[in-house]
């Protein structure tokens, strides 16, 4: 592995890593991994391009290599550097940025990456976002109709309105009267959403009447950015499919005291035929089994008395002494300057820029701690950590979070 300078117009032969030609009209980052790989970020062919470029230079065949490349794609920016984490990732630090757009990764061997060069045989890499911060689980609440998963989750929401939010679906059918995009679902074409979730985009998806519905990733993560804690109400086979993702949740069971109880809430609602009904009950039924069964579940509630389940659910959550109009607290931005330079130690980022003469604090140095992030493509890489820090006579002090 080994890190490579930004390059420019002037310095393409002379440095250019490997003899390898750097784009003579923007500013590139060359990174090696592993024996044969030379990962040039920031490369493009055409100018105007509004993301930053990814291409490969095989040092063994001296050919290069455009991948197929997944993700949200970072927008360019003044200052790029980058460093190489080890064999599966790149962090790519955007100068003449804030921190909530500045930290990117770019996966070249993550078992997501593996997973999608065996699917479509060809060379490819995926971009995460890097989030600062810590961020709740989202919450996966699932139980068979009738069980009152929904009425919970209201109240959930009504109480704790800052703190909570439900991600939107996204959906191939056409929108109905008064349906707003982005509000009510995502409305998007099946070519599009058949893609996506060919690459891995969704959480769970399902063909309901001839139209695909699913969660995305990218959904969820929209919740969470807002400083909120994303609530999925799904059903168990939607559950199955997101234990299986690379989102890490919490995952709840509400279960009803009896199948004949169920039945009776189910009749008592007055809201579907005798046909539907049934339909509701074998389904139920085998919900039932699958949730007390599988193992799928972190928790299991039993819905005997609506209050009584609700102050459980509250405390297995945490919120039990919670004031109700606390919010989760989302990192302050700082910006990171045009000139900097990075170095890695251990799992620590040491990121080296000049202060102005603006700027009152002599400390020059930010400190990103890599050793609890949690995450990757096709979501997010969260819970990074980032300290002001500057040099001393013994080793590095590190103050305040910067974030």
């Amino acid at each position: 592995m080994g890190e490579a300078p930004a390059f420019f117009a002037d310095d393409l032969q002379e440095h250019s890593p490997n003899g390898v030609l750097l784009n003579s009209k923007s500013c590139e980052t060359a990174i090696d991994i592993g024996c044969s790989k030379t990962y040039v970020i920031g490369a493009t062919e055409n100018e105007s391009a509004s993301t930053i470029g990814v291409r490969i230079f095989d040092r063994s065949t001296n050919e290069w290599v455009i991948p197929t490349v997944l993700g949200i794609k970072p927008k360019p920016s003044e200052g790029q550097s980058a460093i190489a984490l080890d064999e599966e990732r790149i962090l790519v630090i955007k100068g003449n940025s804030t921190s909530d757009d500045c930290f990117w990764f770019l996966e070249v061997d993550t078992a997501f990456v593996r997973e999608q060069k065996t699917r479509l045989g060809t060379e490819v890499v995926a971009w995460s976002k890097g989030v600062v911060g810590e961020a709740e689980k989202p919450i996966v609440i699932s139980g068979p109709s009738g069980v009152g998963k929904g009425t919970l989750i209201n109240k959930l929401m009504e109480d704790f309105p800052s703190m909570f939010g439900f991600s939107v679906s996204h959906t191939t059918r056409a929108p109905r009267n008064n349906e707003l995009n982005g509000v009510h679902y995502h409305f998007t074409e099946r070519c599009v959403m058949e893609r996506d979730i060919k690459e891995g985009k969704f959480l769970e998806f399902a063909a309901v009447h001839g139209n695909l519905y699913g969660t995305s990733i990218e959904a969820v993560e929209a919740v969470t950015d807002r400083g909120k804690r994303c609530i999925l109400d799904i059903d168990v086979q939607g559950a199955r499919s997101v234990r299986a993702s690379s989102l890490e949740a919490i995952f709840i069971f509400i279960c009803p005291p009896s199948f004949e109880e169920l039945e009776k809430r189910l009749r008592l609602r007055g809201t579907e035929t005798e046909e539907q009904i049934q339909k509701r009950l074998r389904n139920a039924k085998a919900e039932i089994e699958q949730g007390n069964s599988s193992g799928l579940f972190d928790h299991i509630l039993v819905n005997n008395n609506l209050q009584t389940c609700y102050e459980n659910l509250k405390k297995l959550l945490g919120l039990s002494d919670c004031d109700k109009n606390t919010k989760i607290s989302v990192p302050e931005l700082f910006h990171m300057p045009v000139e900097h330079t990075v170095s890695k130690i251990e799992q620590k980022i040491l990121i080296n820029y000049i202060a102005t003469e603006e700027e009152k604090s002599a400390t020059n140095m930010f400190v990103l701690d890599l050793s609890s992030i949690k995450g990757g493509a096709p979501g997010r890489t969260r819970s990074l950590n980032i300290r002001l820090a500057k040099p001393s006579t013994n080793g590095i002090i590190c103050s305040k979070m910067a974030s």
